[in-house]
């Protein structure tokens, strides 16, 4: 087997850097782990008294409502100062990510399922299996007052999508 030959061996039997231990990844690597969900990016809202996280239907102000993804991701905190960039150890304490998070997945030690783009190779994976928030968006936060937020709860952004399962 020539030495080229070798190499392209090597790399197809090497682990994917999605399927590496977090603490592993580059920052462009975890970036890329994003699937472009979009439900980290809808308001929640908190009890005071109980801690209960609830999710709403309301966009983030920044958040494109169509592709699922930040409208100014690298200036996101001039725009919304309280916009969490997520690193490994906020995960640890963040309860309010979906479950079909890939941050989520990956630090429960699960893999990435099928409809995650890194395993489809389509960024439109994520919307056809019914995971993102894609056409269930009912307002932008801009567009409701405080006060009305409860009125827009949901089920879904905390649900795993039964079409979506693997």
């Amino acid at each position: 087997m020539a030495l080229s030959q070798r190499a392209g061996a090597a790399a197809q039997t090497e682990t994917p850097f999605w399927a590496k231990p977090l603490a592993e990844l580059t920052r462009a690597e975890w970036e890329k782990l994003c699937d472009g969900c979009g439900r980290c990016c809808l308001v929640k809202l908190e009890d005071d008294d109980t801690g209960a996280i609830y999710h709403t239907s309301v966009a983030c102000k920044l958040l494109d409502q169509e592709s699922c993804r930040c409208g100014d991701y690298p200036r996101r905190r001039r725009y919304v100062p309280d916009c969490v960039r997520l690193t490994l150890e906020k995960l640890k304490d963040i309860r309010w990510l979906p479950p079909t998070c890939a941050y989520v997945l990956r630090f429960q030690g699960k893999p990435l399922p099928p409809w995650h783009p890194l395993i489809s190779g389509d960024p439109e994976s994520v919307h056809r299996a019914g995971v993102s928030a894609q056409g269930r968006i009912e307002a932008g936060e801009d567009d409701v007052e405080t006060e009305d937020l409860p009125d827009y709860i949901r089920l879904w952004p905390k649900r795993w999508p039964k079409k979506a399962r693997y």
